[in-house]
């Protein structure tokens, strides 16, 4: 399968963000190629993401289980499963997604796109399985996980600490301020750190002109979630 040069050139920006050149190039344009787009092109020497996809989740599901089973001697298989329900699920893999914000890589049909399919968490979610699994085939299993808890692992234990991945806190803020003073929260972004390809947000949450707390993140929505987290427990002495 030939690659356009402007498709290379587009790939080359994602091997310098997530620092590892592809040997097979084809591999990571599969992985970014969504089934609407082979729909629409009809184009036979193409492939879609969904078979790579199918292989990531379980790839992904056994670095998880390893690095649990591995780190936690002490929990039961109740509770290794509980979590790594929690971990392996669309909502992790979509927020793991916009690290590198993969979806903007990917080759859409036009339908999908005029309906924000680049915003699904579903969609987000399969193509970092997808994405996972062609780091794995090019470059293999150990790099692969070294790859994940070099980026993830920090991530992963801060949500699920704060139970981000399962806790609306800016809904339940706004919640909070509806019952008492009807107040409309704003979001406002203090400042951001780092490389172009791996910043730090910092968001602020107001009520009205008063500052309730400052929440950072890798995104300004991962960033807002941790503000109004702080905001809401702060207000309710938890």
């Amino acid at each position: 399968m030939t690659i356009s040069k402007e498709r290379k050139e587009e790939l080359e920006k994602l091997e310098e963000s997530i620092g590892y050149i592809f040997k097979n190039k084809n591999l990571i344009d599969v992985a970014l190629t969504h089934s609407s787009y082979i729909n629409e092109s009809k184009d036979k020497n193409r492939s879609s993401n969904e078979r790579l996809e199918f292989l990531g989740d379980s790839i992904l599901d056994l670095v998880v289980s390893e690095e649990l089973y591995k780190n936690h001697k002490s929990y039961p298989e109740g509770k290794l499963t509980k979590i790594r329900s929690r971990i392996v699920c669309t909502s992790s893999f979509s927020k793991a997604s916009e690290k590198f914000n993969l979806s903007s890589y990917l080759l859409f049909g036009k339908g999908e796109i005029s309906h924000n399919g680049r915003e699904k968490k579903s969609v987000k979610a399969d193509t970092f399985e997808a994405f996972c699994a062609a780091i794995y085939l090019d470059a293999g299993y150990v790099f692969l996980k070294n790859f994940l808890m070099e980026n993830y692992y920090q991530t992963v234990k801060e949500l699920l600490e704060n139970d981000l991945l399962f806790i609306d806190y800016k809904t339940k803020l706004q919640e909070y301020f509806n019952k008492t003073n009807r107040t409309i929260l704003k979001y406002k972004l203090a400042k951001e750190e780092g490389p172009e390809h791996n910043k730090t947000f910092y968001m602020d949450v107001y009520a009205k002109n008063k500052k309730l707390s400052t929440g950072k993140g890798k995104n300004k929505k991962e960033a807002e979630q941790m503000a109004a987290m702080k905001a809401y427990k702060k207000l309710n002495h938890e």
